[in-house]
């Protein structure tokens, strides 16, 4: 599957994703509160990708950006978290992995590029 190239589309389409994914798993204590957690991070990597979109200034975009980062860093911990105690959805979970790790490389190369 191409990745779209618009980076708020894709954003929003690992967040979608990332709420198909819990929603397929089991109903354990542990994944609902892991889950609710990934629900928010993975929500936040795009909208703070939105609101940088809509700086009002430049530290404010890099500010921004940084939250974004950081959102798909905590993304990815919820998701290794998940993958751990959820091994039989794992193809499910390296996708996800494999996507956050995209995002938050490309988030850094803007990060570096208009710092």
């Amino acid at each position: 599957m191409d990745k779209p190239y618009d980076l708020e589309e894709r954003t929003f389409l690992f967040a979608k994703e990332c709420r198909l994914y819990i929603q397929k798993l089991p109903k354990t204590i542990s994944n609902i509160e892991d889950g609710k957690q990934l629900i928010r991070s993975s929500g936040s990597v795009g909208a703070n990708y939105i609101e940088a979109n809509e700086k009002l200034g430049e530290k404010d975009l890099s500010f921004r950006l940084k939250i974004a980062r950081k959102e798909a860093k905590e993304s990815k911990y919820w998701l290794q978290l998940l993958q751990e105690l959820n091994p039989e959805f794992i193809f499910l979970s390296e996708n996800l992995i494999y996507e956050v790790e995209e995002l938050r490389k490309i988030l850094s190369t803007i990060i570096s590029k208009t710092s």
